[in-house]
């Protein structure tokens, strides 16, 4: 290690004398010098850049997502009426819907129903498919199990809650029953 040093130094001390004495010498050290800086300046100003650019593209999606997923709260709210809706009409009677003025009431709320699916619709909250289908924990949350010897197990029975996407997050999981093997 003590060699190596002692080379440096006599290296230096060689470099220094042939500088004292050849002056264009040292000017050609001073001019690798400064492009060596010139080299670290620019390197990391095109690091700078990058990273600007980085920064810039990441503000752009996390706002794009923000304007998009925006609506989340009140689309879950939302869902509560069309659930109250949903159900209001499966409890409506044939009997009842043979009252003319039943009918005239009825078809108001089956319009309003008609009118919230497509608002839906256009904002991309979508009902989420369950029933047949085999559980999935992303979509769908498990309740019961069903024992049933008609489906395979892990396959969705029933269907007690309807869940809804917005765009390709989960807005809300549907409720579900689910088959199992019967015992």
């Amino acid at each position: 290690m003590q060699d190596n040093d002692d080379f440096h130094e006599d290296a230096e001390q060689i470099r220094r004398e042939t500088a004292d004495e050849a002056p264009e010498l040292a000017e050609h050290d001073r001019l690798a010098e400064l492009e060596k800086a010139l080299e670290d300046a620019n390197s990391k100003a095109l690091y700078a850049a990058a990273e600007t650019q980085n920064v810039r593209r990441r503000l752009e999606q996390e706002k794009q997502q923000a304007a998009a997923y925006a609506s989340s709260t009140f689309a879950r709210d939302m869902l509560a009426i069309k659930d109250n809706l949903d159900r209001a009409l499966a409890a409506v009677s044939d009997e009842l819907r043979g009252d003319k003025v039943a009918s005239n009431f009825l078809a108001g709320i089956e319009a309003t129903a008609r009118e919230l699916d497509a608002a839906f619709s256009r904002n991309g909250v979508t009902r989420i498919d369950a029933k047949g289908q085999k559980l999935d924990p992303h979509k769908h949350q498990a309740m019961v199990e069903i024992p049933t010897g008609d489906a395979e197990p892990g396959t969705i029975v029933e269907e007690m809650q309807a869940g809804y996407m917005l765009k390709d997050r989960l807005l809300r999981p549907a409720l579900v029953g689910v088959a199992k093997s019967p015992d």
